[in-house]
């Protein structure tokens, strides 16, 4: 079985196997997966959606 990488959509970090991490569809069009380490999450980075170009947090 071949897992998925989860790469932090703020800093571009490996997220795989790590604490804290968060993994959601974007708010705006529910298409594209974001995924948030706990650092980013914690300075509330901005990450941006590869499909709709949504920036959060808000």
């Amino acid at each position: 079985m071949d897992e998925k990488q989860l790469i932090c959509s703020s800093c571009n970090k490996r997220m795989t196997n790590k604490e804290g991490v968060a993994v959601f569809k974007c708010p705006n069009c529910s298409k594209a997966e974001i995924v948030r380490c706990k650092h980013c999450r914690e300075i509330a980075a901005i990450y941006t959606c590869p499909e709709c170009g949504f920036t959060g947090p808000n």
